[in-house]
């Protein structure tokens, strides 16, 4: 999905792939789970354009990182960002992270405060969330087993995957063809179930400890959540920040509504908002 060659974070079980690009204020983004760096295609260059230096982040056992870890939850990749910020040695940093990556960023968050500066959490699942109804339970069940099992699995996802949008980009099959791609390499697969089994408790008991702005983005029809606007407000609340809703948008507004996230990152930094 990128042109360049990337960077690499060596972690005693593996490495971490990552892009790095622009110079200014350090600006750490996290994908969410079953996902790429490119995720931030658009929103990266737009704030390399504005004077910063961003860098994005593949996670354990996705893109091009390296497979075969033996911890996906969200304390774990939050390790892994807390590293990356340590070894780039230009903090502090804004970490930005969406659904699960939105987890790894609020650990991190908790876990190196001095590192820190701002946090944006993108569709965030900081704390586990029920499903919108019964019915819904259901069917998450049966689409995470299909997920997690058989040889289709990459498939399956890539299904599920195009359910998340509001209004998917015009790149977007091409995108997930080459996330399905992506996701059938060895060990990648095992890589996603370990996430999705992975509970955000570990997350939601730090919550108390962040002490950065928080700024919490989120589309208004993100069809994880049963009212968007409710959990937004929640979750800002529990972070002491702030919410900004993208109208229209699923749970990926930075790929839907780049120009509308890149702003309100760019405010937040600017007014170190919270």
């Amino acid at each position: 999905m990128t042109a360049a060659a990337p960077h690499y974070l060596v972690r005693p079980e593996g490495r971490i792939a990552y892009d790095d690009a622009g110079q200014g204020p350090l600006v750490v983004m996290v994908p969410g789970l079953g996902d790429l760096r490119a995720e931030y295609r658009f929103l990266a260059p737009r704030l390399v354009e504005a004077g910063y230096r961003v860098v994005t982040v593949d996670l354990r056992g996705h893109g091009q990182s390296s497979t075969g870890w033996s911890d996906y939850t969200s304390s774990a990749i939050g390790s892994d960002v807390v590293a990356l910020v340590g070894e780039l040695n230009a903090g502090p940093a804004t970490l930005v992270g969406t659904s699960m990556g939105a987890a790894a960023v609020a650990w991190a968050a908790a876990e190196k405060p001095e590192a820190v500066s701002g946090a944006v959490l993108i569709g965030p699942f900081v704390r586990d969330v029920p499903p919108s109804s019964w019915i819904a339970g259901i069917a998450q069940t049966a689409l995470i087993k299909l997920a997690l099992w058989g040889p289709w699995g990459e498939w399956a996802w890539g299904q599920v995957y195009g359910t998340f949008y509001g209004e998917k980009p015009a790149d977007f099959e091409a995108y997930r063809e080459a996330l399905v791609a992506n996701l059938g390499e060895d060990g990648r697969m095992d890589a996603l179930r370990g996430m999705i089994a992975a509970s955000k408790k570990d997350v939601e008991v730090r919550l108390p400890e962040v002490k950065a702005p928080v700024l919490v983005v989120m589309g208004t029809k993100d069809p994880d959540f049963a009212d968007p606007q409710a959990e937004a407000d929640t979750v800002a609340t529990l972070l002491r920040g702030r919410a900004v809703m993208v109208e229209g948008a699923g749970h990926y507004p930075q790929v839907e509504q780049p120009d509308a996230v890149a702003g309100a990152i760019r405010a937040f930094i600017a007014g170190g908002e919270s």
